[in-house]
């Protein structure tokens, strides 16, 4: 069952964005840091609609974190591109498509603990408030309430035909 279509994810990218800017109004520099495939995908579409807003002055970064999702201590978790101590005292936004447990989003935080970052926060397109894991989520697209066998598929493959999907 879709849950979002194009167009409102297209909505809720915006919004997010606006809070982004709203929140860090007088910041330089935002990283976005996205997790995996998804995450980085959404982070780069954040990223390109706070460059389309005239108002925002702020230049953004984007980069990649891999974390095994499935089983997140079994292989490294890294960032790639980047050495982590270049993001002292920076504003980052860990970004990923669906915030479930918060185990992704938990164990993607471990090479961000070799620095002291101005501020962390994190995004998601769909909160689904099924917490095992202490994440606080500070930019939401969509919360949602849903069984615990369900699952939320985001597609953000291309901007024509994004969606999310309760599976």
């Amino acid at each position: 069952m879709q849950i979002l279509n194009t167009r409102q994810m297209v909505q809720k990218i915006r919004r997010i964005s606006i809070e982004i800017l709203e929140r860090n109004h007088g910041e330089d520099a935002i990283y976005f840091i996205g997790i995996n495939k998804s995450g980085f995908a959404l982070a780069n579409l954040l990223s390109d609609e706070l460059n389309r807003l005239e108002i925002s002055s702020l230049k953004t970064h984007v980069l990649r974190i891999k974390v095994n999702a499935s089983q997140p201590t079994a292989d490294g978790i890294y960032l790639e591109n980047i050495e982590p101590n270049l993001l002292e005292n920076k504003n980052i936004i860990l970004v990923d498509d669906v915030a479930n447990t918060g185990r992704t989003l938990f164990y993607a935080f471990e090479p961000l603990m070799k620095v002291i970052p101005k501020k962390l926060e994190v995004a998601v397109m769909v909160d689904r408030k099924h917490k095992l894991f202490p994440v606080h989520v500070d930019y939401v697209g969509l919360s949602l309430a849903t069984t615990l066998m369900e699952n939320i598929r985001v597609d953000l493959e291309t901007e024509a035909e994004m969606n999310a999907t309760l599976i």
